[in-house]
């Protein structure tokens, strides 16, 4: 039931970033025809287009991390022996919990001063823009501290080869 719900969850993610995606393309391309087809341009979109921006760059973050899908040097990592291999996740998401902390508390800090701020054209206040590290931060913080658990208790190994067609499948999946 927890597995289901966190699958809807980051589904609903994913469809928040083609949203996201798809609104800052539709506002991007129809300012481009309206400044050179009317000599005009709609100054909403082109700061409404930014924001969507940072918040497909953090959402994306924290859907990349789920996925695997960051980029890293895993050389070493993939060449070592399952012990040593537990030993280095363990701490290399120790080391993303640490930057997860460093940028919620700032982005906490900052969050009294965002607040008030408000953004030129639209008036939004700017914690909706850069708010959005902070439930970032606690959703990559999550995923690396349930991936630590796993290395110390020896079921989180993503460098691990399948030894069943069951495993092959559920690493599929």
């Amino acid at each position: 039931m927890i597995d289901r719900s966190i699958n809807v969850f980051f589904k609903l993610l994913e469809v928040l970033l083609v949203l996201l995606l798809a609104g800052m393309t539709v506002m991007v391309f129809a300012n481009v025809v309206l400044r050179y087809v009317f000599s005009s341009g709609l100054d909403v979109s082109e700061e409404l287009s930014r924001f969507f921006f940072v918040w497909l760059i953090f959402i994306g973050g924290v859907v990349a991390m789920r996925n695997h899908a960051h980029m890293g040097f895993d050389l070493l990592v993939s060449a070592s022996d399952p012990a040593v291999r537990r030993v280095l996740l363990f701490i290399a998401n120790g080391l993303i919990v640490f930057v997860c902390w460093l940028l919620f508390d700032g982005a906490w800090q900052q969050s009294g001063v965002t607040a008030t701020d408000r953004s030129p054209v639209t008036g939004l206040s700017m914690i909706f823009v850069f708010g959005i590290v902070i439930p970032s931060a606690i959703g990559i913080g999550i995923i690396a501290i349930h991936r630590m658990i796993g290395a110390v208790r020896g079921t989180y190994d993503p460098y691990a080869v399948p030894q069943t067609t069951e495993e092959l499948v559920e690493r599929a999946l």
